[in-house]
């Protein structure tokens, strides 16, 4: 359970450090060996975009991205539940119209055949980041704001 509740930074920092790796073995391939291993910067150009959806998730499950307090700490307790519900599913729907063209661009990369230029991979595989993303970011809105629920009840 507890890898679970840590499952963003445990990854992400995975991911990161695989990419200081790569980049300072592309840095020493470049100075000592006078060689360059261009491919790299595709994977953590690539890597980059998985951190930024993991990034977002761990966000929004520990409520920590931006919000408008001022206007609804004002309200009464139950009209603040109201507009926390309704943040949560206006963030939803957001992350799901981002999903929709992420999936649609998915499929038109598949249709067109397009690679990647450095390793000549298919180039779905690194859009894969944003359904896959926005998948655990929904999941964290939810968890986030049952949460708060439970917190206000108990």
């Amino acid at each position: 359970m507890r890898f679970w509740e840590e499952f963003e930074e445990i990854v992400g920092a995975l991911l990161l450090a695989f990419m200081a790796i790569l980049a300072f073995a592309n840095i020493i391939a470049r100075y000592l060996l006078e060689y360059s291993f261009a491919f790299t910067e595709e994977i953590e150009v690539a890597l980059l975009v998985w951190l930024t959806m993991l990034g977002a998730a761990a966000g929004f499950r520990r409520t920590l991205h931006l919000g408008f307090n001022f206007l609804s700490e004002r309200f009464p307790p139950h009209a603040q539940k109201l507009l926390a519900v309704m943040s949560a599913v206006l963030a939803v729907v957001c992350f799901c119209v981002l999903a929709w063209f992420g999936i649609l661009q998915i499929n038109e990369e598949q249709l067109l055949g397009i690679t990647t230029e450095a390793l000549g991979i298919q180039q779905y595989w690194y859009t894969l980041a944003l359904p896959v993303g926005v998948c655990l970011i929904v999941i964290r809105i939810i968890e986030a704001t049952t949460a708060m629920f439970r917190r206000a009840r108990g």
